[in-house]
């Protein structure tokens, strides 16, 4: 094989007569043609003469940029092919739209590069692959992925409201009973629904199974939360330290969840009296582990009220960890509480 182009071998070149290396070419399902250095059309396969309605004889001899009613004459596939030869380049998927005579409004690709036989003849092989219908898949793949992803929108969007409506319920409703225990519970319940909608809200411009930068999302989720459930009214901050790194949608909502759970559980419980204070949330990540954890510099949890606290958030805390495969490790002091959540690869 000649590193400058392709050798016909024992073959022969097709001008010469040679039957085997014609009738290989006419087995060929897609249209393919041999040019000369000139690009004058020596031979071409059955399948290019059925697939533009033309004959063996109109075409010999004539120019490539002739056939037709002159669809091939474009200025830059001409330039691409003349620098074929004389340059030992290659055409490689250049796409063609075109209203072809007999065919129609089609999206041909075309592919070539330098050939040699025998008789160290100078010329090109080109092929043309008609590709129409498969970018019409694509384009209606294209097409259904977007209705997909805008009615996946939607549906967060109408999820987070009706969650915000039923908050709101339940939130009257605690302010109309007289009972402490059920206030608190209302509440509670209150709490949880506000977590699940945040977290669909901030997941509102993301496609489905789209990768998302983790602290990015973070940030925006954390200042949502410090709007909603801090808005000025106690002196306290939230940060997020994150390092690069990006998840699917389905692993960005377990953090959201988490991260939110154990953001309001240091509001709610570390810090007393109307202290002031921060929580400061950190993502790290390497390869495939990856730490996300919540600290506060809080008064940390009191011994003797520990299993007073480990209810339903414990429990929810739990199930999100499990489910992403990882651990939770807890650091209480003085000076105030560490949770993490530790995943790391097998």
């Amino acid at each position: 094989m000649d590193t400058k182009g392709r050798d016909f071998g024992p073959l022969g070149d097709p001008k010469d007569g040679h039957i085997l290396t014609q009738a290989i070419i006419d087995t060929i399902h897609e249209p393919l043609i041999v040019l000369d250095e000139n690009l004058r059309i020596i031979v071409a396969s059955r399948s290019f003469y059925t697939k533009f309605n033309i004959t063996h004889a109109s075409t010999r001899e004539t120019m490539f940029y002739d056939l037709g009613n002159g669809q091939w004459n474009i200025p830059a596939l001409r330039r691409l092919l003349e620098d074929v030869i004389p340059k030992h380049t290659v055409v490689e998927d250049y796409e063609i739209e075109h209203d072809f005579p007999f065919l129609g409004r089609r999206i041909m690709c075309v592919n070539a590069r330098e050939i040699r036989s025998d008789n160290d003849r100078k010329k090109m092989l080109l092929s043309i692959f008609d590709v129409t219908e498969q970018r019409g898949l694509e384009a209606d793949r294209e097409m259904l992925l977007l209705q997909k992803d805008l009615l996946l929108k939607e549906m967060r969007h109408r999820v987070a409201n009706s969650l915000q409506l039923i908050a709101s319920i339940l939130l009257l409703k605690a302010e109309m009973t007289t009972s402490p225990d059920s206030r608190a519970d209302l509440e509670d319940a209150h709490e949880r629904i506000m977590t699940i909608a945040t977290v669909q809200q901030q997941l509102d411009p993301v496609a489905h199974g789209e990768e998302i930068v983790v602290g990015a999302y973070l940030t925006t989720l954390c200042k949502s939360l410090a709007r909603t459930m801090i808005g000025g009214r106690k002196p306290i901050t939230i940060e997020v330290h994150a390092s690069t790194g990006s998840v699917s949608s389905d692993v960005a909502v377990s953090f959201g969840l988490l991260t939110t759970e154990l953001v309001i559980n240091a509001l709610k419980h570390a810090f007393v009296d109307g202290r002031a204070g921060a929580i400061i949330v950190t993502y790290e990540a390497h390869d495939s582990d990856w730490n996300l954890t919540v600290k506060d510099d809080g008064a940390g949890i009191n011994t003797d009220k520990k299993s007073e606290h480990a209810g339903l958030g414990t429990s929810i805390i739990g199930a999100l960890a499990n489910q992403l495969h990882a651990i939770i490790r807890k650091k209480s002091t003085a000076k105030g509480t560490t949770v993490s959540i530790i995943h790391t690869a097998l």
